[in-house]
Order: structure tokens, then sequence, then C-alpha cells
């Protein structure tokens, strides 16, 4: 099942102060505390812990040279192997076999093979995190799970070992800045064209270290897949957590402290796109119209869900990429290419000329599966375009929501898939849940 077909649950069993923040509340809680402010240190539970492919073997080969037998609460303990899969050399296999042995010694049960998905994907299909809970992750992206009301962020490889052993973890309760949403997208636009604006009026400076919390009535537009698109790409602002606080529609608490406050018209976005070589250099994607591209990626745990690969297919369906074109197409979990086997959408895809990869994080952090040559282009439904992302470090990377990417895998170059959409450019195309909320 795709995260997007999932019931939101946000408020079952977690009732919130109007007086702190959301991150204040979950971090009082997490410490034992009635309430915390910014600023203060805390040693809190912590309610999971994830880790991937690269990161798990060195973690629990820490515990052993240590002499530590056993995990705090193995229960609360995931990895998915994601990254690096299917193991592309001899190293990475043996790092993953290591990674296998230590699994096993310490008894973690919740343990994701290579296939089943992307971390993140993974982590709420599974139901391996809960609203309010503190929750962290030897991935920057960690940041994700704030979709459902959680406050998560990545860790290093030392304090995880150490969390691990001890079931918590100190925490420097962060500064809070609210974004509300008003109004409904226009044609055309999505959750990543509102993130990306979001990137640019924020900057990866303001919310450094801080708690971006999302409310107003904008955020009814936005289902469990968009705020997981959203809060995803949270840490490139900075943030600590990304937080949709208590279920799809609220406003942010009005008598809380928060050091900042954006107010974002979602009916005033254009299609955005980030271009290289930084997240937020963005701009309306018709000041890019026609730029060529040499390659095309729709996957990452940013938008790899079956809404995206529904989006990308009913642009692609009939029709056939552009000569000398790359589409690459990596689902975000096992759920996710089962459901869209069922529904023809790998067919389509296929037919149109794209390489629909495993489930995996694909070509997104450059370690496999799609690297750019020297003067190549890419743009891409992921995360980031920072310089050698993806490659070649004389490569060029830009980034955008799955309607655009998939209309300029038809055009060949950078689209804008407003024109698309309309009909402008020839029939118009039906495109599933864009511009009309759910």
């Amino acid at each position: 099942m795709d995260v997007s077909e999932v019931k939101d649950g946000t408020t079952r069993g977690w009732h919130s102060s109007d007086q702190l923040t959301v991150a204040e509340e979950i971090l009082a809680r997490a410490s034992g505390s009635d309430r915390v402010r910014a600023g203060e240190y805390v040693v809190a539970r912590v309610d999971a812990m994830m880790m991937h492919d690269i990161f798990a073997a060195d973690v629990l080969s820490m515990l052993e040279k240590a002499g530590i037998r056993r995990l705090h609460d193995p229960s609360k303990v995931t990895v998915v192997f994601d990254h690096m899969v299917p193991s592309p050399s001899v190293s990475s296999s043996a790092h993953q076999a290591k990674a296998r042995e230590l699994i096993r010694y310490y008894a973690i049960d919740a343990f994701f093979e290579v296939g089943r998905g992307i971390c993140h994907q993974v982590m709420i299909e599974e139901n391996r995190v809960a609203p309010g809970q503190l929750v962290v992750g030897t991935d920057s992206h960690t940041t994700t799970y704030g979709a459902l009301g959680v406050a998560s962020s990545g860790i290093g490889s030392s304090e995880m070992a150490y969390t691990l052993a001890t079931g918590q973890l100190w925490f420097k309760v962060p500064e809070s800045v609210s974004v509300v949403l008003e109004g409904e997208f226009s044609v055309g636009v999505s959750a990543k064209d509102l993130i990306l604006r979001l990137m640019k009026v924020i900057g990866s400076s303001e919310a450094q270290y801080r708690s971006v919390e999302f409310g107003g009535p904008g955020v009814g537009e936005l289902d469990l897949a968009d705020r997981m698109t959203v809060s995803n790409m949270g840490v490139e602002m900075g943030a600590k957590f990304t937080i949709f606080p208590e279920g799809p529609v609220r406003t942010v608490k009005q008598g809380a402290s928060y050091v900042a406050s954006h107010t974002i018209a979602l009916g005033s976005l254009a299609p955005q796109i980030a271009v290289p070589h930084h997240v937020e250099n963005v701009v309306d994607v018709d000041e890019v119209v026609g730029v060529p591209l040499d390659q095309v990626f729709i996957g990452s745990c940013t938008n790899g869900r079956l809404k995206d690969l529904r989006i990308a297919a009913s642009v692609l369906k009939g029709r056939h990429i552009a000569k000398g074109l790359r589409l690459i197409v990596t689902p975000a979990s096992a759920r996710v290419m089962e459901a869209a086997a069922r529904e023809g959408i790998i067919e389509d895809l296929v037919r149109a000329g794209a390489y629909v990869g495993g489930p995996g994080c694909g070509p997104c952090f450059g370690g496999h599966m799609g690297l750019l040559a020297p003067g190549e282009r890419c743009l891409g439904t992921h995360n980031r375009n920072f310089r050698g992302r993806m490659g070649s470090g004389d490569a060029e990377i830009y980034l955008g929501s799955p309607l655009t990417a998939a209309v300029s895998a038809l055009a060949g170059a950078i689209a804008d898939p407003r024109e698309v959409v309309q009909g402008s450019l020839g029939e118009p195309i039906g495109v599933p849940d864009i511009g009309s909320g759910r």
C-alpha cells in the first residue's frame, strides 16, 4: 500500500498544548518534564531508531568493540538496506555482510533487506513510527516522519551507537518557525513546488537547528504523501525537525513561541525549479524552460511514491520520451512497485522509454544507477543538487516535481507542466491529484 492511501491518524492518542510548540511538547514528554523551552538541554528517551546499509555495520561494530552485548530495546530499532542496493561492488557486499552478521547478533527483528524500499518510506509503511514520537536515524532526511506529527532528525554514527545502548540521547530544545498555508494549489502545482518555494523564502540559514511547524487551512491540500515530500526536504533548510502538528487541518499554536512566521498562499505558486548548485537557488519554471536535458530521474525518498508514479505515467502513457534522453524511475518501496504494476503504471513507463529500477534510493546520492558524465544535465525529483551529487562535479542537477520531470522527459528539455496539463501544447492530460487537493 502506498502511503498516499493510508488513512491519516495523526491525532490519535496525542493531544497538544497550545502553550508549547510541537517540538517543545514532544521533547518535554520524552524527557519526563512538564515543559521545556528553546535553548534548554534535555536528555530524552527515544521512541524509535533507524539505520540503513551505509551506517549499520559501523554503528553496531562500535558497540561490539565496546563490549556492549545487548541493545537497550531491540524492538525500537529498524534497519533498512536501501542505498547501495543491489550491491554494486565487492566492498559494499562485504560491508553489508558484516551488517547482517551484527543485526542477527543484536537480535534486531525489524530488518528490511535489499528490495524492500527506501528507509523513510518503509518506516511509515510498516508503522515503525507514530504521532508524537521522538525518532532518530542515521540519515539526514529522517525529518520525513514529521509528516505524521513526529519530531525526527538525523544523527551521526556515534550518537546512534549511544542511543542503541542506552535508549536515550541529549537534545538542545530548538527554537521554532511557523509556516501557515492558505488556499489551494493551482493546476500543475504540487507539494514539491511548495517546499522548493520555501527553500527560496527561508533559505538554508533561517531554520538552522530550528523546528519548522506547519499549520493553516491550506494543509488540507496535502495528503500524507505530500506532507512526506515537504518534511523530507526540511533538512535542506537546516531544520532539526519539520513537523505537521496533529493532523492535516489546523492552525499553528497561537500561544506558543515562534521566532519567525511565514504565510504561503498556495494558489500563488508556479511550478518551481532548483537550479545548480544549491537547493535554495529556486526559480519559477518559466525562467529555465528550454534548458536541454540528458537525464530525468523520478524517484527517491522525496518523490518515489505511488502518487508520483501515477502522475508520471499519466503524462507518459501512449507517448515516448525525447530521443537521446534517459529516464530513470525508482519506486520508493516494494509495496509502491507492486501497486504500480497492478495499475499498469510500470508498463506505461517502460513503453514510454523509461528504465524502471528496483525499490531503493537509486541515483539520488551518487552511488550508482545513473551517474552523470562531465557536462551532462539531469532534472530530478530528489532533494539535493550539490555539485558532484550524482557523479561528475562538472554535471548540472536541477530539481522539480514529478509532473515537471515527466513533461520535461517528453520535451528533452525543462518544460512548463501547466502548458501540457491545460492543453496548450496539444491534447490536455488528465493528471491525478494535481491542483485539486486530494
